[in-house]
């Protein structure tokens, strides 16, 4: 199991605060999650062919699905009318919370 120092350590280098029942639940909860790492890994793969990527056509190149670059016109009477319909607004912009700080 995961010690309580090494719970603080990693509270610390996640720059969260943590208190001591916090501390008993993630130790718990990180040595489950190890613990299935550790199952993870007695698993036999060895008839198993590797797969780079859930897609089959990233494996052959067909990147052609993808969108494509390019421009976008709008209609600037429709980016008008939504402006105007707004309660804040700067310039052509409008105006919403901060949602990060």
């Amino acid at each position: 199991m995961i010690d309580k120092e090494e719970i603080k350590h990693i509270a610390k280098l996640s720059r969260i605060e943590i208190n001591t029942k916090e501390e008993e639940k993630f130790s718990k909860d990180l040595d489950e999650i190890l613990n299935y790492f550790n199952l993870l890994e007695k698993v036999n793969v060895s008839k198993i062919e590797p797969s780079f990527h859930p897609n089959e056509k990233f494996l052959k190149k067909e990147l052609s699905f993808l969108r494509k670059d390019g421009s976008f016109s709008f209609d600037e009477k429709l980016i008008e009318k939504i402006i105007k319909m707004t309660i804040e607004k700067k310039d052509r912009y409008v105006k919403v919370k901060t949602i990060l700080k």
